[in-house]
C-alpha cells in the first residue's frame, strides 16, 4: 500500500494530465452534434469532383430558404385582418343619444310632429353608420388590405373596407343627410350635438389576426419534390447549380438529421472520440516536445484546455440557437491569449486544431476553416505588445478587414459574382471585432483563475510606484538603486536574444525585496563606517545573506505576487556559494569549511529570463567594487563572472545557448561602460 501510494505522489502529474486528457474528450464528444455526417464536400458553383452520384434511399427535395421565405411574404400579404364588431358599443351610444335627444326635446318648443321627425332621423343615421361599423383613426392605419373581416360574436363577415364608416367621414355623411330632408335651423342644430356622442366600434382583433396568420405559415410545404432511391442526383464534373445543389443540400440535411439506431449512435460517438482524442493527443505531444516547460506545469495544460473547450463550448451553442451567428464568435480570442500568457507558435498551433474540430459542428465547414484559420494567422503576426491598446484596436481593425475580404472572395467564387453578398455577414465580422476588444478584461479573470501572468500584469507590477517597490525605495534605498540598475542591464540583455524584456524586467525589480527584512546588512545600504557584520562570525553573516531569499518569497507571497516574479527570487543566486564569507570562514578555520553551510538553497536558473537577471545581478553588484574603472576591467569582470557561473553549471536548466551568453556578455560590458564613463573635468 505504502508503494503505491508512492508511485501516486511521483506520477501525481502525469495521472492528473490523462484524467484531464480523457475528460476534456468526453466532455467535447458530448457537446458534438450527434447526427450523421455527409462524406462529399460540395460548393455551389464548383464542380462535382466524385463519381456519379446517386441516391442512397428515397428522401424529399427540401425547399431552399429564399423559396421558404418568398412563400412566407406571399402568405403573410395574402393573410386576411380580422376586426371585432362590438354590439355593446352600438347599445350604449344609442342609449346616450337617445336620452339626450328627450332632454333636449323636451325643453324646446318645437312641434310633436317635429320631435318625432328628429328622433327617426337620429335612429335611421345610427343604424346607417352602425350597419357595417365605425372604425377609430388607430385601427384605420393597420388596414393594408382592400378586404378585412369583421367578426360579430361567431359570425365572420368579409366586407370591403369602404363600407366602414371612419372618423374623417362622420361629419360630412351627417351633414350631407340633415341637407337633403327640410329640416329648420332648430332640428339640425339639435341633431349635429347629438352625434358627438358617437364612437368607434370596429377594432383590429391581432390575437384572432396572428393566430390565423401563423396556422397558414404552419401548413407551408418545405419539400417541393421525392427523389427514389438509386435515381441519379448529379454526374462527375457535372456544376453544383441550381436543381442539383437543391438534392445535394436536400440529402446532406437528411443525413444529419435522420434519427439513428443505438448501433449507428454509439459507432458515431465511437467515431468522434478518436478524432477528438487524436486532436488532444497532438496538443499534449507538441507541449512535450517544444513546450516542456507549459507541458510539466499541470496548471497550464489545465488553462489551454479550458480554452479549447470554451471555444467548442461556445460555438456550439450558437449553433443551437442559429448557425447564422457564428462569424459573431470571436474566435481569434484564443489564439491571442495564448500568445499573450505563452508564445505564438503554441497560440498558432492550438488555434488551427480548435478550428479543425468546430469544422464537425457547423456548416460550411471548408469556408469556416479557412476564415477561422486565416484570421488566426493574421491575429499571431499582428498582436504585439497587447498592454498597449492602441496595438490591440489596430490588431482587431485589420483582422476584421481580412474577415471581410476573404469572405467577400467566397461568395463571389460561389455565386459567380459580387451581386449577391450577404450584408449580414460584415455585419457579424464587425461585431467578432467588437467582441474581440474584450480579451483584456477576460485576461485579468484568466490570470485570477490560473495564477498566470500577462504583459498587462507586467506592466503594472514594473511601475516603481507600486506599493512595495516603494516600501522598498524607503526602507532599502541602496538596494532599490541596485535593483534598477539590474533592471536596465536585465531588459537591454533580454532583448538582444528575443527573450520576454517586460518579463525579466518586473523580476529584476523585485528579486531583492527579501532585503529589507535587514537592510543594513547589505553592502548598498551601509554607510562607510558602519558595517554590522564586523561583530558576528562568517557563518551568521552568510545565513542573513542567505535568508534574504526566503523573505523575499515570504514577502512576495504577502504581497500576492505572481509566481513567475517569485521565480526569479528564488533563482537570482542559484546554488552558488556567498563567497566573501565562505573565504573569510576557511581563513579562521584553517581551509576546513562545509560549503553547504554557505550556498544559496536555488533552485538554479530555468529559463531564458531567470539566467539573464543571475548574470546581471552578479555583475551590476560586482561592478561597484573596480575601484579603477576601465574598458578592460569591466570585460574581465564580465568575463569571469559568467565564466564562474557557467562553470559552476548553473545554467544547466536553462535553455540558453553559448551564442546567447555570448551576446549577453556584450550587452553587459557595453553597458557597464556607458553607466561609468569618465567625464571631462570641469573648471572651478
Amino acid at each position: 500500500m505504502k508503494n503505491f501510494i508512492n508511485k501516486l505522489l511521483v506520477y501525481h502529474s502525469l495521472i492528473y494530465k490523462l484524467f484531464l486528457y480523457i475528460g476534456t474528450v468526453i466532455l467535447v464528444v458530448y457537446l458534438f452534434p450527434k447526427g450523421g455526417q455527409f462524406k462529399y464536400e460540395f460548393q455551389k458553383g464548383k464542380p462535382w469532383q466524385y463519381e456519379n452520384y446517386y441516391a442512397p434511399f428515397d428522401f424529399a427535395v427540401q425547399k431552399s430558404s429564399e423559396e421558404i421565405e418568398k412563400e412566407k411574404e406571399q402568405i403573410k400579404a395574402a393573410s386576411k385582418q380580422f376586426f371585432q364588431y362590438n354590439e355593446d358599443i352600438v347599445l350604449n351610444v344609442k342609449s346616450i343619444i337617445s336620452e339626450k335627444l328627450l332632454q333636449t326635446l323636451s325643453k324646446s318648443q318645437l312641434r310633436n310632429s317635429e320631435k318625432k321627425n328628429i328622433i327617426r332621423a337620429s335612429e335611421d343615421l345610427i343604424n346607417k353608420i352602425y350597419e357595417y361599423g365605425y372604425i377609430g383613426a388607430s385601427d384605420e392605419q393597420i388596414v393594408k388590405n382592400i378586404y378585412i373581416t369583421i367578426r360579430k360574436g361567431n359570425i365572420l363577415q368579409d366586407i370591403e373596407l369602404h363600407k366602414l364608416f371612419k372618423s374623417s367621414e362622420i361629419v360630412s355623411f351627417i351633414n350631407s343627410n340633415i341637407k337633403s330632408q327640410a329640416y329648420s335651423e332648430d332640428e339640425k342644430t339639435i341633431l349635429i350635438a347629438i352625434f358627438n356622442e358617437l364612437k368607434p366600434n370596429v377594432s383590429f382583433d391581432k390575437n384572432l389576426t396572428t393566430k390565423v396568420l401563423q396556422e397558414n405559415l404552419n401548413e407551408i410545404s418545405y419539400a417541393k419534390g421525392l427523389v427514389s432511391e438509386n435515381e441519379r442526383i448529379i454526374l462527375k464534373g457535372d456544376i453544383v447549380e441550381g436543381e442539383n445543389l437543391n438534392k445535394l443540400n436536400s440529402l446532406k440535411n437528411e443525413f444529419e438529421s435522420q434519427i439513428w439506431s443505438k448501433t449507428n449512435y454509439y459507432w458515431i460517438v465511437f467515431g468522434y472520440s478518436v478524432l477528438v482524442a487524436l486532436a488532444f493527443l497532438m496538443l499534449l505531444l507538441f507541449l512535450r516536445k517544444y513546450r516542456l516547460d507549459i507541458y510539466e506545469n499541470s496548471n497550464k495544460v489545465t488553462f489551454i484546455f479550458f480554452n479549447v473547450v470554451l471555444i467548442i463550448l461556445l460555438i456550439t451553442l450558437i449553433v443551437k440557437y442559429d448557425s447564422k451567428y457564428i462569424y459573431v464568435a470571436p474566435i481569434v480570442i484564443l489564439p491571442l491569449v495564448l500568445k499573450a500568457f505563452f508564445d505564438a507558435r503554441l497560440g498558432l498551433f492550438t488555434h488551427v486544431l480548435t478550428v479543425l474540430l468546430l469544422g464537425f459542428i457547423v456548416s460550411n465547414s471548408f469556408e469556416f476553416i479557412f476564415l477561422q484559420i486565416i484570421a488566426g494567422i493574421v491575429t499571431i503576426l499582428t498582436i504585439s505588445e497587447l498592454y498597449k491598446r492602441a496595438n490591440l484596436f489596430i490588431s482587431v481593425l485589420k483582422i476584421t478587414f481580412v474577415y471581410f475580404i476573404s469572405y467577400s472572395a467566397f461568395s463571389i467564387i460561389q455565386e459567380g459574382n459580387a451581386n449577391n453578398l450577404d450584408w449580414d455577414k460584415f455585419i457579424y465580422f464587425a461585431l467578432n471585432g467588437i467582441a474581440t476588444l474584450f480579451v483584456l478584461p477576460l485576461m485579468y479573470i484568466f490570470e485570477r483563475m490560473f495564477g498566470l501572468v500577462s504583459d498587462e500584469s507586467l506592466k503594472e507590477l514594473s511601475n516603481t510606484n507600486s506599493k512595495l517597490l516603494r516600501e522598498l525605495a524607503e526602507k532599502a534605498p541602496g538596494t532599490f538603486q541596485h535593483s534598477l540598475q539590474v533592471a536596465n542591464l536585465a531588459e537591454a540583455s533580454a532583448n538582444e536574444i528575443h527573450a520576454n524584456s517586460m518579463l525579466v524586467r518586473a523580476g529584476a525589480l523585485y528579486h531583492d525585496i527579501g532585503k529589507m527584512d535587514n537592510p543594513m546588512y547589505f553592502t548598498e545600504n551601509q554607510s562607510t563606517f558602519v558595517n554590522p557584520h564586523h561583530e558576528l562570525t562568517p557563518k551568521d553573516s552568510a545565513q542573513i545573506i542567505i535568508n534574504h531569499i526566503i523573505k523575499g518569497v515570504e514577502l512576495a507571497k504577502k504581497h500576492h505576487l505572481p509566481d513567475r516574479i517569485i521565480d526569479f527570487i528564488r533563482t537570482h543566486h542559484g546554488t552558488s556559494l556567498v563567497y566573501y564569507f565562505y573565504k573569510k570562514e576557511e581563513e579562521l578555520n584553517g581551509g576546513e569549511v562545509n560549503a553547504d553551510y554557505f550556498r544559496y538553497p536555488g533552485p538554479i536558473p530555468f529559463s531564458k529570463e531567470t539566467a539573464i537577471l543571475m548574470m546581471c545581478d552578479a555583475v551590476e553588484a560586482a561592478s561597484k567594487s573596480i575601484k579603477e574603472p576601465s574598458a578592460q576591467a569591466f570585460d574581465d569582470l564580465v568575463e569571469k563572472i559568467v565564466n564562474k557561473q557557467m562553470e559552476d553549471g548553473q545554467f544547466m536548466n536553462a535553455n540558453i545557448t553559448f551564442k546567447e551568453l555570448q551576446t549577453i556578455k556584450k550587452v553587459l560590458k557595453k553597458k557597464l561602460k556607458n553607466i561609468y564613463h569618465i567625464r571631462i573635468e570641469y573648471p572651478e
